[in-house]
């Protein structure tokens, strides 16, 4: 089925321009809320990636987190310049980089946890749990396309 056409689309009534404005809005206030931790909402990805044993590679990581491969050296070099993780060559396939969180990098991973589910419950807490669900079954639907 067709939902927009040339005449009924409007771009600030459209799922993408909503759906980036969230995503913006989010940013900034998780960015606010780790400030402390002298992290980004979109570093702070990676740190758990990394805890969790999601990804271990930049490849990894940016299929992952859906992030381009020149954004994702450069935030990598921002945390390693923050001494939070290290890379390491493959020892079976010198093409391949591991990364390793950092004992500091590892600290900083582990308070994420009690920050982040905070800011999204401020931005979720007009919804109920039926809404809640609903919201993310939907998204779920959407990136499935």
């Amino acid at each position: 089925m067709k939902h927009y056409t040339r005449d009924n689309f409007k771009l600030t009534h459209s799922v993408g321009f909503l759906l980036n404005k969230a995503r913006n809005l989010m940013l900034m206030e998780m960015d606010l809320a780790l400030k402390d931790l002298d992290i980004t909402g979109q570093q702070m990805g990676i740190l758990l990636s990394l805890m969790r044993g999601n990804a271990t590679t930049p490849f990894e990581l940016s299929k992952l987190l859906g992030i381009d491969t020149g954004l994702m050296t450069r935030m990598l070099d921002k945390l390693e310049g923050k001494g939070l993780l290290g890379r390491e060559r493959s020892v079976e396939d010198r093409r391949v980089v591991n990364l390793l969180l950092t004992a500091k990098g590892r600290e900083v991973a582990d308070r994420i946890p009690d920050i982040a589910p905070e800011v999204l419950n401020a931005r979720l807490g007009k919804f109920s749990k039926a809404e809640f669900d609903e919201f993310r079954r939907l998204l779920g639907k959407f990136l499935e396309g």
